[in-house]
């Protein structure tokens, strides 16, 4: 390839060369008959004779059967390139007087042309070594004399010589026009060319092909093919200033670096790489074996593809033990596959440069695949297409997923993954089976320790033997809380995951799910409509967060909303939004760090009328309750699991809200995790009004509005609701215009779930088109239910 861009540059300057000299030619009535000689100038030296067996001047078919090569007839004036014709005999080779082509050029200006750079770097290459040449050769080879001077000064020296026209009839005026004849004399220049002395031939027959000093009939070009456009003209059709030869040149030049051709392993075999043979499993099978062998007191409960054609699960129950294990179903590496990949790897950690930040998974994936491709390709191996597709798998699974445990992350019935250290299996909570041993570890330290700090860095977090405890947020939005070593783990390095729903929760999901009830929905959505807060308290994984983010889907569409959390959790459809994230600090010191008590008073100045706040833990909560004071309405969550409870920790260190500031909140609901039938389960366990605080025994007076009964798996309704009294007095609703809007809310969310509406951006349309229009949107929900 390399050969090509030299030959190539070679052939542009000797081309550049000869327009130069035919331009610095003048026209015969301008120059006298014998020019003068400069007086610092040399006679130059006159042509030696002509050897042996040299043929007659203007004969120079033998030359070309020497070379090789057959003669062209004339070619026509057409801006196409000449076809090749049959050889001619060489007194028909019609001649005519060089004046007139001479009268058909422009004429540049009298000043000597600066030296050409494709000129200069044609001679500072060296050129290519010659074959050794008889004896007997050299005395029967034509010589001319070499000139290395400027043309001009050379055709001053040489003035063009008359050449007398053939006695053939045939010479008219119009093939004199074609038929481009110049002498020998004129071409001097041409350094490697050798012609008897007096020779007349067409300009056009020059092609130089790959070398100086080869001769070839017009008919072939030795040109690449990006070059054809340029050649298209003729001399005798365009002057100098049409031709543009040097510009023309240059954009061709352009051309040939913007696709660079380089010589590598890989252009050996791209033939290998287009010809590859797509992976199909009715054709090639499966990868992943998925046949189970039965044994005793084992039984297959359920199986189903998570990453499908490469990654299974496989949930089996052992009769002894009692319990539950995932098995992950994944292709199998043979022993030479192995030693490929972990070749693959240490290639590519070289040279992939991949931002996932710049570009989308799927076009990383592609350019992952394509440069191990290229990686294989070099080492000239043949994959089968199933073998491919394997390899692919894994390169994927380590430099852009999740590796060991990119399957379970896959898996949407996951809601944990914990590594409790090396050797140890990995454990999964399941949504239907709970917690279950993986058939997955880590089974060395060096291996887990690099997968927890690869996590650290995903997330933008720096985790150390110095500081070996980190909290941090995935790149999918999943909450992680690692471990480094054994500095405060005694098994090693440990992570746990809390994987983030890529659809929140909405109010049908909770339905469905049966944590809250119709009714207790409706209540709320009538709250938080209305501008009333509340606290969402119970202990771990018992559904607050997730309870937090489908209620603010009631908020109504263009309020003004700032959340304030620790790792992102909130997702809200609202256009009127502004997410906000605490900051660790970037020494020990604490320089750098923003933590929630300072987003909260930040927040105060954005003019909010929602705010919530992820978890409340510290100061903070003083903040959110003056908040609530001031008339802004908040929603948070915190860890309690009663009223009772949640007053207490409120009221003590590090909160110390004082207790005549507790009668601005509205309302607490209380989430448990429970177990009924067998099965653990999240429900609302109680909602509570907070209605004021008694003066003589500064306690907090409530009212309990609804509470779940576990015996049931019911949730009741107190029958009395003082938020909702102070609702219909601010709207002057009575009580039966109350009930009816509370059985139209509840219609609503009844038929959405029956219709499956579940997705939140569909359940937001629906709450913002009640919002606007609650008649038309309770006709077109009663028309579905009751006709």
């Amino acid at each position: 390839m390399s050969g090509l861009n030299k030959d190539t540059d070679e052939i542009l300057d000797d081309n550049n060369s000869l327009l130069k000299m035919i331009g610095g030619i003048k026209k015969k009535e301008e120059q006298p008959e014998e020019p003068p000689r400069l007086p610092d100038t040399e006679p130059a030296p006159s042509s030696a004779p002509v050897g042996k067996g040299a043929a007659e001047p203007g004969d120079f078919s033998e030359l070309l059967k020497k070379l090789g090569m057959e003669k062209n007839k004339s070619s026509s004036a057409s801006q196409e390139p000449p076809a090749p014709a049959a050889p001619e005999q060489p007194d028909e080779v019609p001649a005519f007087d060089f004046d007139d082509l001479l009268e058909d050029i422009p004429q540049p200006p009298e000043t000597p042309a600066p030296s050409s750079p494709v000129l200069e770097s044609a001679s500072s290459r060296s050129s290519p070594e010659k074959e050794p040449v008889s004896p007997a050769e050299q005395e029967e080879e034509p010589f001319v004399e070499i000139i290395n001077e400027d043309p001009k000064a050379a055709l001053r020296k040489n003035p063009a010589r008359k050449v007398t026209p053939s006695p053939s009839p045939a010479a008219s005026k119009e093939t004199e026009y074609d038929e481009k004849i110049i002498s020998v004399d004129q071409i001097t220049d041409f350094s490697g060319l050798i012609l008897p002395k007096g020779a007349t031939f067409r300009v056009d027959e020059i092609n130089l092909h790959g070398r100086i000093n080869s001769f070839e009939s017009t008919g072939t070009s030795a040109l690449p093919q990006e070059f054809a456009e340029i050649w298209k003209r003729e001399f005798s059709t365009a002057g100098f200033k049409d031709l543009d030869i040097n510009g023309e040149i240059e954009i061709a030049r352009e051309k040939i670096r913007a696709e660079p051709k380089k010589f590598s392993f890989s252009s050996l075999f791209k033939a290998i790489i287009s010809e590859q043979e797509a992976y199909d499993p009715k054709i090639h099978g499966p990868l992943v074996d998925l046949s189970f062998q039965p044994k005793t007191g084992i039984e297959e409960m359920e199986m189903y593809p998570v990453n499908e054609p490469f990654a299974y699960i496989r949930i089996t129950y052992d009769h002894s033990t009692h319990e539950y294990t995932y098995n992950v179903l994944e292709p199998i590496l043979t022993d030479a596959e192995k030693d490929l990949l972990v070749e693959l790897k240490e290639r590519l950690f070289d040279t992939l440069d991949i931002n996932t930040k710049d570009i989308t998974k799927e076009e990383a994936r592609r350019k992952l695949r394509v440069s191990a491709d290229d990686i294989i390709s070099d080492f000239g191996i043949k994959l089968a297409p199933e073998q491919r597709e394997k390899i692919h798998y894994n390169m994927y699974k380590d430099f852009l997923g999740d590796g060991l445990i990119d399957p379970i992350m896959h898996d949407k019935y996951i809601e944990d993954i914990s590594c409790d250290g090396v050797n140890v299996s990995l454990f999964a909570f399941h949504a239907s089976y709970e917690s279950m041993k993986t058939t997955l570890s880590y089974s060395n330290a060096s291996e887990l320790d690099s997968f927890v700090t690869k996590l650290a860095q995903r997330a933008g977090k720096y985790i150390s033997i110095a500081e070996p405890i980190l909290d941090a947020t995935m790149q999918d939005g999943s909450r992680i809380q690692m471990t480094l070593g054994q500095e405060v783990t005694a098994h090693g390095s440990t992570f746990t995951i809390r994987k983030f729903k890529d659809e929140p929760i909405t109010p049908t999901d909770l339905i469905e799910w049966r944590t809250f009830s119709p009714l207790a929905i409706a209540y709320i959505w009538l709250c938080v409509e209305n501008g009333k807060s509340a606290i969402f308290a119970g202990g771990t994984a018992s559904g607050k967060t997730t309870a937090l983010n489908a209620i603010s889907l009631f908020i109504p569409p263009m309020s003004k909303i700032v959340t304030l959390e620790d790792t992102r959790e909130v997702k809200l459809p609202h256009p009127n939004w502004i997410p906000s994230v605490t900051r660790d600090s970037f020494d020990s010191a604490g320089r750098g760090e923003i933590n929630m008590y300072e987003l909260l008073r930040a927040a105060m100045r954005q003019r909010p009328e929602y705010i919530i706040v992820g978890e409340v833990r510290g100061k903070e909560c003083q903040t959110l309750f003056q908040a609530m004071s001031t008339g802004h309405i908040t929603y948070s969550t915190t860890h309690a699991d009663s009223v009772a409870s949640v007053v207490h920790r409120i009221e003590n260190p590090p909160m110390d809200v004082p207790r005549n500031m507790l009668s601005a909140l509205d309302f607490i609901a209380i989430q448990v995790q429970a177990r009924v039938g067998g099965k653990r389960i999240r429900r609302n366990k109680q909602i509570v009004e907070i209605l004021d605080i008694d003066p003589r025994t500064n306690e907090l007076i409530t009212n309990e509005v609804f509470k779940w009964r576990s015996a049931t798996d019911e949730h009741s309704y107190s029958g009395k609701s003082y938020l909702l009294e102070e609702i219909m007095e601010a709207k002057g609703w009575d009580e039966t215009r109350m009930r009816e809007e509370l059985k139209r809310r509840q219609e609503v969310l009844e038929w959405m779930r029956i219709k499956k509406i579940r997705h939140y951006k569909d359940v937001a349309k629906i709450l913002i088109s009640y919002h606007r229009d609650p008649e038309a949107v309770v006709e077109k929900v009663r028309k579905d239910l009751y006709e």
